[in-house]
């Protein structure tokens, strides 16, 4: 398996749009991430270039990720990494990154998310696993 996985945090470039392909649902979303670098001669942060990564969500995460990502929101996505290459009508060659999600969250380091269990439980995970929820007394 010689697939590039990777994780970055960026931010939700528009609102996440829906398809259908092939019967099952895709949410596509793109994120720009910008690196910080500091500067320790300056004292100061300096941004590098922004690189936009094009998202696929499939199936249930596709579903969370349009029911729980606005534009504007930091996220933090993992996944496998594909470049595209075309010629554009200026015949210029252009390059895209896109990232088939495996993982898509919230950037906790940016702000505070609430999370909603879905009705069904993952694979291998039993009721002795669910934690008891929080406003039960023992």
């Amino acid at each position: 398996m010689n697939e590039s996985m990777v994780t970055f945090q960026g931010w939700l470039g528009g609102d996440v749009r829906i398809q259908q392909a092939g019967g099952v649902v895709v949410a596509r979303f793109r994120v720009a991430s910008t690196p910080r670098r500091f500067n320790r001669s300056t004292g100061e942060w300096h941004d590098g270039p922004t690189q936009w990564y094009s998202v696929s969500a499939w199936r249930a995460l596709g579903d969370h990720c349009a029911a729980s990502l606005r534009r504007g929101d930091p996220v933090v996505v993992h996944g496998r990494l594909t470049q595209s290459s075309w010629v554009n009508q200026e015949r210029v060659e252009m390059t895209s990154l896109e990232v088939d999600a495996s993982f898509v969250g919230h950037d906790l380091n940016r702000g505070t998310s609430a999370f909603t269990r879905n009705g069904g439980r993952t694979a291998g995970e039993s009721a002795a696993d669910s934690p008891e929820p929080r406003d039960r007394v023992a």
